[in-house]
């Protein structure tokens, strides 16, 4: 009976993988009309999309841990219902302070979904099958992200921003019902553990003094807030070690090589490649002089080939120590990222296209069997803490990458904006962002190369 009932668990899992995504790249094409809908300065636009991401990297880890404790099916349920019902309250906003508290709540939901639906498919399928599983549960991450900006701006200019919202809030619902049938799951034994509340609150305020700082820079205030959020963080892992039940077990890091040296060359991973859309899209239209339409056909490249790539990477990650696949999808990484070091106003669109090209497979070949390696180096009790861990991972190396970027554009460009007088300056930015982000990808190579076998001889 259960086996008949893992193709759901797939279905709905893959299901919340596509809509988050596809969520995130939509709003970035609907982000005019919803500042013109209410009257938003440049600050409060840019806390449409930092609003969801800075409530899902503060609350990923807690929730991740509650799930273990009291059953991942129950918080995959709920997050995809709160996912569903703040897109449709998101429609109904009035002004913008409530319309951002929805992203918010947003958010939230999409830590619960995070959390769990990774770990709920490695506890549903045997081991053999898992990198298959995860690959296509990871394409499906990568569809919703090419998906996003075709369909999320046909929506918005045929039929309104709040388009996005409701046909997001039809598949997070559609997640939520499927995940009813779910064949239900063994609660762990040690479920009555007491959940680590301070633990939590010194978590929560680490990393966000850490990304709002970050955000803050170069400024004053920035510096102090990142100064704050390092203590906090420095008092939260020693808090952890003391604690009978803490919220994040250190030992992991310390005992397990492969789950710290995977988690860190995730970190690493996309830290070094998030950024890299929001450059080019910079890049295209403002040097190149691509329209919108254009320059989606050029950025969909990578993670068109990223979708096609991950399922093959998956699968070859149960017979190839992920650590060889991963590390060779890194270096491919490097190579993509160095031959955007070289960009400049007459580049030809091709080289681009190359380039991206390079970039697209060697993610796929990185990401599927990472989140193999994560999944498979801890027990089962873990797997709630292990997901949350891995998305975490994404949302603050998604993070760090942006801040990157924006770090040199201030250093660089200052208060001006960029327009084809400014091209030259923006083309040295962007070629000073792809070298600091090639040396980081470096790194991340001896990451996962250090991080030991993962597959019994």
């Amino acid at each position: 009976m259960i086996n008949k009932r893992l193709p759901i668990v797939l279905l709905a899992t893959t299901i919340s993988s596509f809509t988050t995504p596809f969520m995130g790249s939509s709003v970035n094409v609907a982000l005019p009309m919803i500042a013109h809908e209410f009257s938003m300065n440049a600050l409060s636009v840019s806390w449409v999309a930092s609003s969801f991401l800075l409530a899902a990297s503060i609350t990923l880890l807690p929730l991740g841990r509650l799930a273990d404790i009291y059953g991942r099916k129950l918080f995959f349920f709920s997050g995809s219902l709160i996912f569903a019902l703040s897109s449709l309250l998101s429609i109904c906003s009035q002004t913008e302070a409530f319309f951002i508290a929805m992203r918010v709540v947003q958010g939230i939901g999409g830590a619960m979904i995070f959390s769990t639906g990774t770990a709920m498919l490695v506890s549903a399928y045997p081991q053999g099958q898992r990198g298959r599983i995860l690959g296509i549960n990871i394409a499906a991450v990568y569809i919703g992200l090419t998906c996003g900006p075709f369909i999320g701006g046909l929506l918005t200019q045929h039929l309104g921003w709040k388009t996005i919202f409701i046909f997001s809030a039809v598949l997070g619902a559609a997640a939520a019902g499927l995940s009813v049938f779910v064949a239900k799951e063994d609660i762990p034994k040690d479920s009555r553990e007491e959940f680590d509340l301070p633990g939590s609150v010194l978590y929560a305020l680490a990393l966000f003094a850490l990304m709002y700082g970050l955000s803050q820079l170069p400024s004053p205030r920035g510096g102090a807030l990142i100064a704050i959020g390092t203590l906090c963080f420095i008092l939260f892992i020693r808090q952890q070690l003391t604690r009978p039940y803490p919220l994040l077990n250190v030992k992991l890091f310390l005992e397990n090589r492969v789950f710290a040296c995977s988690n860190l060359a995730a970190l690493i991973n996309y830290c070094a490649t998030f950024a890299i859309t929001f450059i080019l899209s910079l890049y295209l239209q403002h040097v190149k002089l691509l329209t919108p339409s254009q320059t989606g056909m050029v950025l969909v490249i990578e993670p068109l080939l990223q979708a096609l790539f991950s399922p093959a990477a998956g699968r070859l990650s149960d017979r190839i120590e992920p650590r060889i696949l991963s590390s060779v999808g890194m270096s491919l990484t490097v190579l993509g990222l160095a031959g955007l070091i070289f960009i400049a106003s007459d580049t030809h669109i091709y080289y681009i296209v190359i380039c991206l090209a390079i970039l697209g497979v060697g993610f796929a070949l990185f990401s599927s069997p990472n989140v193999n390696a994560i999944m498979s180096s801890v027990d089962h009790k873990f797997y709630g803490i292990a997901s949350a861990m891995q998305a975490t991972m994404r949302l603050v190396g998604q993070m760090l990458s942006m801040g990157i970027a924006m770090l040199v554009f201030a250093w660089v460009i200052g208060d001006q904006k960029i327009t084809i007088e400014t091209g030259s300056l923006f083309i040295f930015s962007a070629r000073l962002i792809f070298i600091i982000l090639a040396v980081t990808c470096i790194l991340g190579v001896f990451a996962s190369l250090a991080r030991g076998r993962v597959h019994k001889e």
